[in-house]
């Protein structure tokens, strides 16, 4: 990886981020119509090493989204169907009593699908919370115990993650700190018109659509793993930083910075976390804009992403039907 003082060697790191993203943009919307901006987003939380929440009802195309992430990216990929009767063993694997050629029996660590590089959770707030802790282990270590025994997860090892907002029965909502190791949520919206037409067109004709890799297998983990340090490299500035520390104090309830909206409505405001998913995501971001440093701009396109799952609302802001977003737009919009 070239050092920032290394001008030429950057533009071509640069470059090449730039390349390989839009490879990934290009090959994903041949499948996924109309949501070009999750679609950035899904890729740039991949880029920055989290995990992604999407948020949808039914049939807008979550699932298939993450599989043509996975199938385009050219990595190993799971589904895991969460139910409310999903076991952590279901997730992580168990050991199994096994007899080999001599009749001698010993134990063998069958891995689970969560060993792979990109996980589908797929509803994952239909599980319970005892399964819910072994994805939080997962998540958040790159790893998983079993019986005593810790197996770590290969790299890159990426969890996105679905959840249906309109159902109730039969789910357990994701605690804080489960919410909190998602670098980003992510909503889907209903397709316009025009992309409704598409997708029927698409979707029911003699041949579907399906991403391929854009990057020969040998080279795929090594390329993310390069791009991922890439990131981390780009530059921000003390007063990037201290309009990004100004924003998060607006946003918590106690402060005295907070605004009135944040007074009336939050319970509390996001964490050191928030502020490193909203930096990372507006790294990336500032690479695709062909910058090694990030902008203020870039900072206020990861607000709402990033933070509108780790912003936790009182009962009032439920009464007066005001959601996560619209407290974080008062003030990403305060001049």
């Amino acid at each position: 990886m070239p050092e920032l003082s290394d001008r030429k060697s950057l533009e071509t790191a640069i470059n090449e981020f730039q390349g390989v993203f839009g490879a990934l943009e290009s090959e994903i919307a041949r499948v996924i119509v109309g949501n070009e901006e999750i679609i950035r987003e899904t890729l740039a939380s991949i880029f920055a090493g989290g995990h992604v929440l999407l948020e949808g009802v039914p049939g807008l195309g979550k699932t298939l989204l993450v599989k043509s992430v996975s199938r385009a990216m050219g990595l190993s990929f799971k589904r895991i169907q969460f139910t409310p009767d999903l076991m952590p063993s279901d997730i992580t694997g168990t050991e199994v009593l096994t007899e080999d050629d001599s009749g001698r029996r010993k134990f063998i660590f069958k891995p689970g699908p969560i060993f792979a590089n990109v996980v589908l959770a797929d509803e994952v707030n239909r599980a319970t919370p005892k399964t819910q802790a072994a994805m939080l282990e997962a998540m958040e270590e790159r790893q998983v115990s079993v019986l005593g025994q810790c197996y770590a997860l290969r790299a890159p090892f990426f969890v996105l993650a679905t959840q249906n907002p309109i159902e109730l029965e039969g789910t357990y909502p994701l605690p804080e700190a489960q919410l909190d190791r998602f670098l980003m949520k992510l909503l889907l919206k209903p397709p316009e018109a025009a992309d409704l037409k598409i997708i029927i067109e698409r979707t029911t004709g003699a041949q579907v659509p399906e991403a391929s890799p854009i990057l020969p297998p040998q080279e795929v983990v090594d390329c993310i793993e390069r791009l991922k340090l890439l990131v981390r490299q780009v530059v921000v500035a003390d007063p990037i930083k201290e309009v990004l520390v100004r924003i998060l104090a607006a946003l918590t309830p106690g402060n005295e910075y907070a605004t009135p909206m944040v007074k009336r409505y939050a319970r509390f405001g996001p964490g050191p976390r928030g502020a490193q998913a909203v930096i990372m995501i507006s790294k990336v971001m500032a690479l695709l804009d062909g910058r090694i440093n990030v902008a203020f701009d870039d900072i206020r396109a990861a607000l709402l992403p990033c933070l509108r799952h780790r912003m936790i609302l009182n009962f009032q802001a439920e009464a007066d039907n005001i959601n996560a977003d619209d407290v974080l737009r008062q003030v990403k919009d305060a001049k």
